[in-house]
């Protein structure tokens, strides 16, 4: 990325399941849901949101090997997308395992997401 306009940042956590992609699409959702860019089209080349790079940076807690990019690429719907994933977030207790819920165990992922935008 050439030009780096606007970073926003979230969190997401997936309670019951075990499951990092859930908890990363949810960090995206939060880092971008929270706000709007409606100049940005003015700084894109030919004036086009297909014209924009998004970098979608990741901390993520033990199972990075189960994350799917593709699904959270999916939450960004313009421009060219890219995911890094870093060592971090966390794996915490729940407190609870729940059957129904999917639990392995009784740990919850929390996953860091830095959402990076430009041209």
């Amino acid at each position: 990325m050439e030009h780096l306009l606007f970073i926003e940042t979230g969190v997401g956590v997936d309670v019951h399941g075990q499951d990092v992609t859930t908890a990363a699409v949810r960090a995206v959702i939060d880092a971008i849901h929270k706000n709007s860019m409606p100049g940005i089209t003015e700084f894109l080349p030919d004036h086009d949101l297909n014209n924009m790079k998004v970098n979608i940076r990741l901390a993520v807690p033990l199972d990075k090997d189960f994350l799917d990019t593709d699904k959270v690429k999916a939450e960004i719907p313009y421009g060219t997308v890219t995911v890094d994933v870093v060592d971090g977030g966390m794996a915490a207790p729940s407190g609870i395992v729940l059957k129904e819920k999917n639990d392995k165990n009784d740990l919850m992922y929390i996953v860091n997401a830095s959402v990076e935008v430009g041209y």
